[in-house]
């Protein structure tokens, strides 16, 4: 587990101290790269600052964003936090088994945890620019954590597979990132379409399928190009009939 590819984005943070107290969280577990869904001229930074102390150097590198999707683009994967399960959700998987499924891909590539707002969570609309989804289990009574509480706990989860693989040997390839991987979705849509295998109007959806499919999958440059020319090839042997 490489901690400096894991990357957390908070979505619409409302107050400093919380943001402050993130940055503490991720200090105590070595994580230092940190992307935030708004503008940095909303928050207080004095707020901040108290709250994270000698972690303010987080507030002071983070970077701002107006998407989830803008803020995810250079990450293999974007992971979602949240309690409520959803039809459209897939499977959620526990903080540790999140950090093991992700530890390989960040020798060299970076995954996003995404943490909704305090008050509301992660909308649906925002776990749809996600790719998985991550949920930490808490009482049916209160469920409701607060913001930087579950940062701690994923936090923590990926620090301890960190220091389990200290000395685990790189993969050996470079994943390729959900931008990247745009263009072979694009590309399997394309020809799906052509084949007929869809209407026009459930070409979002099954884009989304692909894309969190394949995410998951981890794909190197060479497989995401086989991926690509076997589409290609089966929508020209289509279009010759």
């Amino acid at each position: 587990m490489n901690l400096s590819n894991v990357v957390i984005i908070l979505s619409r943070p409302e107050e400093s101290r919380n943001v402050g107290a993130v940055c503490r969280a991720m200090a105590n577990n070595g994580l230092k790269n940190l992307r935030i869904v708004g503008k940095k001229e909303n928050f207080d930074e004095e707020r901040v600052r108290i709250l994270a102390i000698h972690a303010a150097g987080i507030w002071e590198n983070a970077r701002f964003f107006d998407s989830i999707t803008e803020a995810s683009r250079d990450c293999v994967l974007c992971a979602g936090t949240t309690r409520r399960r959803g039809k459209k959700r897939g499977k959620l998987l526990l903080p540790e088994e999140f950090a093991a499924a992700s530890s390989e891909i960040t020798e060299n590539g970076k995954i996003a945890v995404v943490f909704g707002n305090e008050r509301t969570g992660l909308e649906e609309e925002e776990l749809d620019e996600c790719t998985m989804g991550v949920t930490i289990p808490s009482s049916e009574e209160f469920g409701s954590l607060n913001l930087s509480h579950a940062v701690q706990i994923i936090s923590y989860e990926i620090f301890r597979k960190h220091l389990d693989e200290e000395k685990k040997v790189s993969a050996g390839y470079t994943p390729v990132s959900l931008e990247r991987l745009d263009k072979t979705t694009d590309e399997i849509i394309e020809n799906l379409q052509k084949i007929g295998f869809f209407k026009l109007a459930g070409k979002e959806d099954m884009k989304k399928f692909w894309t969190d499919i394949l995410s998951r999958a981890v794909l190197s440059e060479g497989e995401a190009k086989y991926l690509e020319k076997t589409f290609t090839k089966m929508g020209g042997l289509f279009s010759k009939h």
